[in-house]
Parts: C-alpha cells; structure tokens; sequence
C-alpha cells in the first residue's frame, strides 16, 4: 500500500459509516506492521555516512506515517484520530526494539524507572554514551536521597524552566511535582509557594541571565533569612538543579524538541537535517509534515565541511610553528569576548511569555542584555583562579555527596565525546572545533582559559553558527528554524544534536561556576 496509489484506500476513511472506516484502518495497521517486520536493526549513524531518505528501506513506511500523522491531527473522525495516534505510539515502542542493543537497554531502563520514555530521550539517544551519564545524573538529583524533598526539586526545576519560556519541560515537572504529593496551590503562581522558594527566584533570574553578577551577597541573603533559611547542602542541591534546568530548557529549544505525542501540544516538529528523517521521527511527531510529504528543501552548500576541515589543519600547523605570547592570548580573549556579545541573537521581538509560564517565576523583563551596547561589559573570570576541576568539583562532592563525580563525569563525556566524523568524512579529529565550541560559551561568559588562542574561533565558527549558538545559550525561546538549518548545513542531525549537547554542558558548567565561586567566597 503506497500513499501515491492508494488514494482509494486513504479515500474510505472519509466514509460516513464507522464500520468501513475501522475496516479501511485495519488494512492501514497491517501494512504499516508489514513495513516494519521489513526494517532491519537502526544503523549506527555513526559509522558511515548515511544515506539520502529516498534511499533508507524504511523511506516507504516514512511517507505511510506521515500520512498516518496528518489524520491524527486533522481527520473530522474522532475513531479515526484515536486509531492513527495508537498506531503513531505502537510504531514508536517497535522502532526502539530496532535500536543497537545498547542503546534499547538504556531507554529500557530509563522506563522502568520513570515509566515514560520522553522526546529529550529519545533525541539524545544519538548518543547512547552520553544519554547513559545524562540519565544516571538527573535520577540521582531528582530521585535519590538528597537534601531536598522531592516535591521542593520538581518546584525548583519548574522555576528554572519557565525562566526561558519553556513550556515543554514546566509542563513535565508540573506532572511529576504532582504525582510526588506537591500541593496543587503553588502551580497558581510563585506568590503561593512556601516564603523558602520565593527567595529563590532572584538567585534563579541571575543564574539563567547574568550569572557573573551572582556576588557573596545573594547567598548570604539565602542563608541567613531566619525563618526561612537555606542550608549550605539544600543551597548546593537547588543551585544544580537551576542550572541543569537552564541549560536543559536550551538543548530543548535548540533540537526542537516539543511535547510528547500523548500531551497537549504534541504532534509538532522538531527541525530537520540533511540525512533526512528516520521513521522513529515520524512515529514521534519530529518533523514538518509538508517535509514529510515530500516538499522537504535541503540547501545547497557543496564544499562547507572540507573548508572547515581544511581550516583546522592550517590551524594545526600553525600551533606546531608558532606559539602567540600571553599578552597576545589576553587581546585575543578580550576581543572575541567583545565581538561575541555583538552577535544578534534574533532579529525577532522580544519573546512576551504567556500567563501560564510567567506565575513560576518574579520580573520577566530581566534578561540577557547586550551589554557592550551600554557601555558594559562581562568581567573575566579566569579558569586558573576558579575552575570546575581545582574548585566547584571539591564543594558539590562535600555538600553533596557523590554528586560531583556524577557531574563531573558527564562534563568530560560532552565534551571528549566524538565518532572522528565530520559528515560524510571518516577519521578527522575534531577535538579543536568541539574546544573551539565549548570555549566561545564560556567566553561568552567572561570565562577565559590562558592556554587558548581566541583567534581560533573566528577561523572555526562562522557567523550564523555563532548566531546559533549565543542564541541557544543566552535566549533560547528566541530559537528558530531558520536558524537551526543556517549552519552546518551537510552534517547528520546526529551531529548537530552532538552540537547541542556541547552547548547544554558548556552552559551548565559556566552557570556553575559563577554560583560555586560566590558561595566559596560566602564560606571563606
């Protein structure tokens, strides 16, 4: 059955009698489960260039479930709706029996323990290496011992998210704040949460903004209320959940991720790439459904990824003949450091968050600014003086035991986590443009590293990537698009969601540090 020369098939769903119409589904759910029995194990998308979607074996189930998915969202029948949507989530739960072994066992388990397998999931499952670490991380700071409650650590990452708009992951934690005995009146507004959490909000707004202004001040503020008092270790656990939801809500917004196909809001898409996509997106919602019938327009840029690679040899040679000296290095920083905070990050309005976002959270005016247009600029935080590795390691572990480790772990996986591919090319070492990308964010930040040479930058990352990035990382409800499909347009959207993991990691380190070094500053 192909969606081309079947129209007479599709057409009898539009019969007025309900018992033609499930016998027409009944045909639809046989051949789509033929399709499948047809596909063999997903591939690694890692471990040779893929081919074009017309290509794939499963390009004919593709164009069924994208049909599927359109009756499901605009069918007058509410029989045929409900029947494409369980078809939709059948073939979901199939696809993943398809996955590498490893891969299935992870999400396998992340269902056990959470009872739902979620889009962040499954869009990161790109990277079994790094879902594992993400995974094992988050259970530990929302459901392991620790100290805070667990109603507290949903609140709290309602808070963060809602900070950048982020309906998607409020509307998550929302769910499970309720299901963990938290009182429906705090989801009315941060006015009717406890005097305890309200406090927090300053300390939320700055660390997702302009976490460099975070002085000794605010914490003492936190832990010297009388009533209403923080403990160092409570302070710990609330300042890594801010900043894993801040950074979270970004690598939400930047794959494009939306709701769950059982949620309200769920059967939209997220941004497409060059491979084109697999049936697993399809049967999750992920991906324009004009692109899905076909009209799916891949910009031309022949030649972009050879460029690149050909500018990080140059650079290559250039490191082994020459080393610049530190007060070039300083200039160096200190420019990319100005021109990074002249990026633009959208030319669209500023984003007004609506009613249902806003009550979490105190001042929606506050943002991240463009502070050199006022004369301002970031100061620098220099990694020597204050580093994850010599200083925020040592205090999470103390505070809150074994949790640095956690951390720092899925730091290093991000950030060291590589395939040596750069799309269709095999055996290239990217680890100067994954550093190139890590350290932008934190320059963008007024984080310097003296061993860096900042003119790297410029050769590695264009502007619309740049654009991307600060975008991302500083306003990320501002994403589009546009935006998403502007750079890096040959690679694999395997690779672009590597991309987003680096900034998600990169971003929740800076934050980090800011908090750490006032609260070491607080303690000493």
């Amino acid at each position: 059955m192909d969606v081309s020369d079947a129209a007479g098939r599709w057409d009898a769903l539009g019969s007025r009698d309900a018992s033609s119409r499930h016998a027409t589904m009944e045909i639809i759910h046989q051949e789509v489960m033929k399709r499948i029995e047809n596909i063999g194990p997903i591939p690694d998308t890692h471990s040779s260039a893929l081919s074009g979607v017309n290509d794939c074996p499963a390009s004919d189930l593709n164009a069924l479930m994208a049909h599927v998915l359109m009756l499901s969202k605009r069918c007058p029948y509410e029989d045929v709706r409900e029947k494409c949507l369980c078809l939709l989530q059948r073939v979901q739960i199939l696809l993943v029996s398809k996955l590498d072994k490893r891969t299935q066992s992870i999400f396998e388990d992340a269902f056990a323990v959470l009872g739902r397998l979620d889009n962040i999931s499954l869009v990161i499952g790109f990277h079994p290496q790094y879902l594992e670490s993400f995974l094992r991380t988050q259970h530990y700071l929302l459901q392991m011992d620790g100290p805070l409650s667990l109603h507290y650590r949903h609140y709290i990452g309602i808070m963060a998210a809602a900070r950048h708009q982020c309906t998607y992951l409020v509307n998550l934690h929302v769910n499970d704040f309720l299901q963990v005995g938290g009182d429906p009146k705090w989801l009315n507004g941060l006015e009717e949460a406890p005097q305890k959490l309200q406090a927090l909000g300053e300390l939320n707004k700055i660390l997702a903004h302009r976490p460099w202004l975070l002085t000794k001040e605010h914490i003492e503020s936190l832990l010297k209320t009388e009533e209403h008092s923080w403990s160092l270790a409570e302070l710990i656990h609330a300042v890594v959940l801010l900043t894993h939801y801040h950074s979270l809500a970004s690598f939400t917004f930047g794959c494009g991720i939306t709701p769950d196909i059982h949620t309200d809001g769920g059967h939209t898409f997220r941004p497409p790439s060059l491979s084109g996509y697999c049936v697993c997106d399809i049967a999750n919602g992920n991906g324009s459904l004009e692109e899905m019938m076909g009209n799916q327009q891949v910009s031309e840029s022949s030649g972009e990824v050879e460029v690149l690679m050909e500018r990080m040899k140059q650079l290559q040679e250039c490191r082994d003949e020459e080393e610049a000296s530190q007060e070039e290095m300083a200039t160096r920083f200190e420019r990319e450091k100005t021109e990074s905070m002249l990026v633009v990050t959208s030319e669209d309005e500023e984003c007004v968050p609506s009613r249902d976002v806003s009550r979490h959270f105190e001042d929606p005016s506050y943002g991240y600014k463009d502070f050199s247009r006022r004369g301002e600029h970031v100061p620098t935080l220099r990694v020597q003086d204050y580093s994850w590795e010599d200083h925020g390691f040592s205090l999470v572990n103390r505070l809150y035991p074994d949790f640095g480790q956690l951390l720092d772990e899925k730091f290093q996986i991000a950030f060291n986590l590589t395939y040596n591919t750069m799309a269709t090319h095999q055996g290239v070492d990217t680890s100067m443009l994954r550093r190139a990308i890590w350290n932008y964010i934190h320059c963008m930040f007024g984080i310097r590293y003296d061993d860096y040479d900042y003119g790297e930058i410029n050769q590695l990352l264009d502007r619309s990537f740049k654009v991307y990035i600060k975008t991302v990382v500083c306003s990320p409800e501002k994403i589009t698009k546009r935006m998403y499909d502007s750079f890096w347009r040959q690679f694999q959207h395997s690779e672009k969601v590597h991309v987003n993991l680096l900034l998600m990691e990169a971003r929740m380190q800076a934050e980090l540090l800011y908090a750490l070094r006032a609260i070491t500053r607080y303690m000493t």
